[in-house]
């Protein structure tokens, strides 16, 4: 299993709205564990799923095989026919699947199918590894919104710039790397548009070879301010780019941006007349984006925080110092006793170059 999940990995951030599964096919003898006969992983924008790429590499292999998969075959008719149905035609003789499927035209029914036909099905193995690495999916479907992970890159006093605005670089060339690797994982990328005043960023995956792992552009726009000049605009129809803004807000310039490749999501507003960013949020869910990496600046940070909805943080952290007068990771979130304060579990630490990575999970 621990291989199958390993596979599945390798989807993050091009399969969605599905979610990111692997499975390898083994049969017993030869070596000690048996011998792995076919492998898959999820393809990209999620076909073929992952059962039916191992299948395809097994052939006659398959028969009499042991089926390790991630998530629950599904047992719906799409796009694709039933995976549950593929593995049972192809005559394997054992299941062993991670985690049941959370989506209602599954939930259950696939792993009934195969018992159904005779296969030996067990559930449960690695099933926290396997949450985990689909927890964006999960999150779709039962609460209506992607993950989200807000990667901050910060010196030890958590300041992000100096009271100039000078930000570039603070981490290094290590940080960076991996900071665009943490893009080619995730369906979107999120900044509100004071980033993009700010700096003008491109948003894409640099990292030879993986810029078509470059993820949907999300801007935070509230008032469509966004610079019809700037890079991110003027590259929009080669990377997809949205502009969340509100409902409302102008619809000549939203026919603007339109024309110029990017889509324009508008959402209705709170009570006190801003942007809704729960809404946002399940805006990006209906367009199936799972996960979504939030790199916005203070301010956006700030709101997200505030409105509790930071799940992950990756935090790259130089060893140097600004000060009181730098800008701050994250703005003001409003919280008076340290009871009340977002409080995370730290994952992993490891060391980037000369800076160090830290990531997060939030407490249940």
């Amino acid at each position: 299993m621990a291989v199958a999940l390993a596979l599945a990995a390798r989807g993050l951030g091009q399969v969605y709205p599905n979610p990111s599964v692997g499975c390898i096919l083994v049969q017993p003898g030869g070596r000690p564990g048996g011998c792995i006969v076919g492998r898959g992983w999820t393809q990209n924008s999620g076909r073929p799923h992952a059962e039916t790429e191992a299948l395809r590499r097994a052939g006659s292999l398959a028969t009499g095989a042991t089926a390790y998969v991630t998530l629950e075959p599904c047992s719906h008719h799409g796009q694709t026919p039933p995976c549950a149905e593929a593995l049972i035609k192809a005559g394997i003789a054992r299941a062993v699947v991670a985690i049941e499927d959370p989506d209602p035209r599954v939930s259950g029914r696939g792993i009934a199918m195969m018992k159904q036909a005779g296969i030996e099905v067990e559930t449960g193995l690695c099933a926290a590894e396997a949450r985990e690495l689909n927890a964006g999916f999960f999150l779709r479907i039962t609460a209506n919104r992607p993950l989200v992970t807000w990667k901050v890159a910060s010196t030890l006093d958590g300041r992000i710039a100096t009271h100039r605005g000078d930000s570039q670089w603070i981490t290094g060339e290590t940080a960076r790397n991996l900071s665009h690797g943490l893009r080619a994982a995730h369906d979107a990328v999120i900044v509100g548009v004071g980033t993009v005043l700010a700096d003008d960023p491109v948003l894409t995956c640099r990292l030879p070879g993986l810029s078509a792992r470059s993820p949907v552009r999300v801007v935070i726009d509230s008032r469509m301010h966004l610079p019809l000049t700037s890079r991110l605009v003027m590259t929009a129809r080669h990377t997809p780019t949205w502009l969340v803004a509100l409902k409302g807000t102008d619809g000549a310039r939203g026919q603007a941006f339109a024309d110029l490749g990017i889509e324009v999501i508008e959402v209705e507003p709170t009570e006190e007349g801003t942007l809704d960013l729960k809404k946002s949020l399940e805006a990006l869910a209906e367009r199936g984006i799972t996960r979504a990496l939030l790199e916005g600046g203070s301010r956006v940070a700030g709101a997200f925080l505030r409105a509790g909805l930071v799940d992950h943080i990756a935090w790259f952290r130089a060893p140097r110092l600004i000060g009181g007068d730098g800008v701050p990771a994250a703005a003001a979130i409003g919280v008076d006793l340290l009871f009340d304060t977002p409080s995370f579990l730290r994952s992993g630490v490891i060391e980037a170059g000369g800076d160090l990575l830290e990531t997060y999970q939030r407490k249940a």
